[in-house]
Formats: C-alpha cells, sequence, structure tokens
C-alpha cells in the first residue's frame, strides 16, 4: 500500500511534538496507524537525531516559534533536508510534501504559508544558515548543552567519539539460543535465508541491515532473540563463577537478560519488576524461547515484602538509569532527560544496591549494570559502594563501554569487539563473614 510522503510527514512531526511535551517516542509511535508506522519511525528518528540543528536553522528563519504542531512539521522538515548527503528525499519533494502536510492538518493549515516561506528561504540561503549555527554546540552534536558538558567531564578525551556515535543508527543484533543450537548452525540458517551476518561477543550476530522479525528463520521458534551486543555481556559475567544454583535477576523487564541466563544454564530464577505489565513481557519472553522463570511483580528495593529469607547465589541488578548509552535506538532519550535526573536515579540504584547486597549469599556474585555513559551511575556509584561496604570485593569487570562501532572498548580483555551500546558492568564478589 502506497502511503503519500505527506502523511508519513505528519505522523513523524506528531512524534516530534509529543516528544517535545515530554512523552516518550514509543507511545507516540504506538498511536501511529500500522500502515504508516515503519516509514514516521524512520522519519521521527531521523528529524530526534538532528533536532539541536534543527531548532537552531528555525531560529534564524523565525524568531517567533510558530504553533508547537507547525513547529514540530518545520523542524521535522529541516532535520530531514539540512545536510544534502544525509537527506532522505530530494530537497523540493521534502518542501511540497511538508506543505501538503501542513494542509491537510486542521491544527497546522493556517501555517502552511509560513511553513512554505521558511523551507524555501532555507533552500535558498542553506550554506550561510548552516554555517551560522554551526557554532553552536546543541546544532553541532543534536544534544543538549549539558549532556555535552557532562560527557566533556567524564570523558574528556572520548566525548566526541560518543556524541557522534549517539548520532548513528544502531545494528540489528540477535542474541542465539544456545539450547536451540550453535551460532555456526545459526549463521548458516541465516544464509542460506539470504541474510548475511557478522560474530560479535559469544553469542550474538550483527546482521547486515536491519529487517522484521518475521523474516528471521528461527525466530518465532525462540531460537533467536534481538538484544544489542553489550547487552549480551549481563549473563556470562553473572554465571561466570556461579556457586549454586539460586538465581535473582531483580529489574528483569522486559526479560531479555533473563532469557540468556537461562538459555546458558540451568538455575533457580527468580525475576522481579515492580510493573505487573512489564513482569507479563517477561513471562511472553521467557514462553517464546522455551524456558521458565518464577516472575514476581515487587518492588526489588523491598525484599521484606517477597523475599522467603533464602539467600541468593547470584544477583543481577539492571538498575534504572537515564538510558544515556542507548540513545543510538532511542534519539528521543537525549530530549526528554534532565541533568538533575542523574542524581535522583543514582539515589535510586544506591537504595537497591543497599536492599540488595544482604540477600547475597557469601561468595556470591552481583553483577551490577546500567546502560548508561554517565559516571555517577557507573564507575562513581560502585565506588562508593564497595568504599563503605567491607563484605564487597570488585572483580575485573568491564566497567564504562562507550556506545562505538568496530572498534575495542578499553576495559578488560574480554571485552566485546564490534558494535554495542554504551552500558557499565561491575562485578562484586562478596566476602565470606
Amino acid at each position: 500500500m502506497h502511503v503519500p510522503l505527506w502523511r508519513q510527514l505528519q505522523a513523524a512531526a506528531a512524534v516530534l511534538a509529543a516528544v517535545r511535551a515530554g512523552e516518550s517516542a514509543t507511545p507516540a509511535l504506538a498511536r501511529v496507524p500500522g500502515e504508516l508506522r515503519p516509514a514516521a519511525q524512520a522519519l521521527a528518528f531521523q528529524a530526534l537525531r538532528q533536532l539541536g540543528r534543527a531548532e537552531a536553522l528555525r531560529r534564524l528563519l523565525a524568531k517567533r516559534a510558530p504553533p508547537p504542531e507547525a513547529d514540530a512539521l518545520l523542524c521535522t522538515a529541516l532535520a530531514l533536508c539540512w545536510d544534502p548527503a544525509d537527506a532522505p528525499y530530494d530537497d523540493f519533494t521534502l518542501v511540497d510534501q511538508c506543505v501538503e502536510a501542513a494542509k491537510h492538518n486542521p491544527a497546522t493549515r493556517q501555517q502552511q504559508s509560513f511553513v512554505n516561506a521558511c523551507l524555501r528561504r532555507f533552500l535558498r540561503e542553506r550554506d550561510a544558515l548552516v554555517a551560522a549555527t554551526g557554532k553552536d554546540p546543541v546544532a553541532l552534536w543534536n544534544h543538549p548543552k549539558w549532556w555535552i558538558s557532562r560527557l566533556k567531564k567524564d570523558y574528556p578525551d572520548r566525548w566526541e567519539a560518543i556524541l557522534a556515535a549517539n548520532n548513528a543508527m544502531a545494528p540489528m543484533t540477535l542474541r542465539v539460543n544456545a539450547r536451540s543450537w550453535t551460532r555456526a548452525e545459526a549463521q548458516q540458517a541465516l544464509a542460506a535465508a539470504g541474510i548475511a551476518s557478522t560474530e560479535v561477543g559469544d553469542h550474538g550476530l550483527t546482521l547486515d541491515r536491519a529487517r522484521p522479525v518475521a523474516d528471521i528463520p528461527g525466530f518465532a521458534e525462540g531460537r533467536f532473540s534481538v538484544q544489542d551486543a553489550g547487552a549480551q555481556l549481563a549473563a556470562p559475567l553473572l554465571l561466570h563463577d556461579l556457586r549454586g544454583r539460586r538465581v535473582l535477576d531483580a529489574c528483569a523487564a522486559p526479560g531479555g537478560k533473563t532469557a540468556h541466563i537461562l538459555e546458558l544454564a540451568d538455575v533457580d530464577l527468580l525475576a522481579l519488576d515492580v510493573d505487573p505489565a512489564r513482569c507479563q513481557r517477561i513471562a511472553d519472553n521467557l514462553q517464546r524461547v522455551g524456558v521458565t522463570a518464577e516472575v514476581r511483580a515487587a518492588d526489588a528495593a523491598e525484599p521484606a515484602t517477597w523475599w522467603d529469607g533464602r539467600p541468593f547465589d547470584a544477583i543481577l541488578l539492571d538498575a534504572p538509569c537515564t538510558a544515556s548509552g542507548i540513545v543510538r535506538r532511542h534519539p528521543d532519550v537525549r530530549w526528554l532527560r534532565r541533568e538533575s535526573d542523574i542524581a535522583s536515579l543514582a539515589a535510586q540504584q544506591k537504595r537497591l544496591l543497599d536492599a540488595l547486597w544482604p540477600l547475597l549469599a557469601p561468595q556470591g556474585t552481583l553483577v551490577y549494570c546500567t546502560c548508561s555513559v554517565f559516571r555517577d551511575e557507573g564507575e562513581r556509584q560502585i565506588r562508593s559502594f564497595v568504599e563503605n561496604n567491607i563484605t564487597a570485593l570488585l572483580r575485573p569487570s568491564p566497567g564504562h563501554m562507550a556506545p562505538q562501532g568496530g572498534a575495542k572498548a578499553h576495559s578488560v580483555r574480554d571485552n566485546l569487539q564490534g558494535d554495542h551500546d554504551g552500558f557499565y558492568y561491575a562485578v562484586l564478589q562478596k566476602r565470606a563473614g
């Protein structure tokens, strides 16, 4: 079914408007009609990755912002066309269809002439306008100013590379279900279906390009799961020196790491999440890959409400965080987060660590991880915890893994090589009391 470009632009602009109003792109995209959704997501994500530049250009073109719906449509178009090398359509097609989008929406109809005038002026004066925004760090890096400053402080030698990686599209990486087949067998099955892949980590295959999971042989049967290569480190780290069989996945939704643990080991696993709806997602994911665990809706930071008093041999704490390491996949995150979120989330992480540590058996392992690159949610959090807990021993760990493609992270020898999101991992062992 052919969907006119103006409808796609309308939908993408609606997603951008929702993000600007403080809503995640995920529910905003869920409201887009199914036939529009893939195209709308692609356009909206590109607009979000280039929003800093687009907003800077709009301020030069119109000192006073138009109403939110028209501004979102205009900024979507500017984000898509400011760099001809990265534009999905030619300039005049984008301008024509953007004006059509304005005309067909009652909320923007009165601004269609304004939108048209701004975009045509931009095309006439593109070089000068782009140059005028080139010294604005938000326009240059397409991240909030506070985010850029924080990365400069945390990574004085690598902040530019991290920002550049954030603005790239993430690959599609699969985790091979080790209970179903070997990675070599899985790669052969993909190749037979015309899908090229590259090995990454111990259990991953990165595809040559993203494709619907329905097109992946064996996915529906649970033989593959979609999981970033960096996220695939959690289960092997937890199981590396497992003494015993009782395992807790403390913040388990949506269940990808839970399933990976169970694909690699026969353990008695309790998976917790505070949200019952998210617990159902855990159960669904486990059922698809053919493994079982006890799934319970509970606050991991309140053990008195769910713990039976038996210690765990291993605990995975995939703690709530800013998600600053996965903005390649979720480009809205950078515009939704506020700098104050870091301190509040760090306090929540500390609360979880303090609550769960007493539940760990002597000589047991706790793997703490976040999908954040901010050191307050990783290195500084764990350094403070170890300094204040005489029973906590920090084992060799990956530490901070910046988002990257094709280069090796600089922490320990067993870090993944290849393309992965940003994560932090710390492996803690409990000394015998």
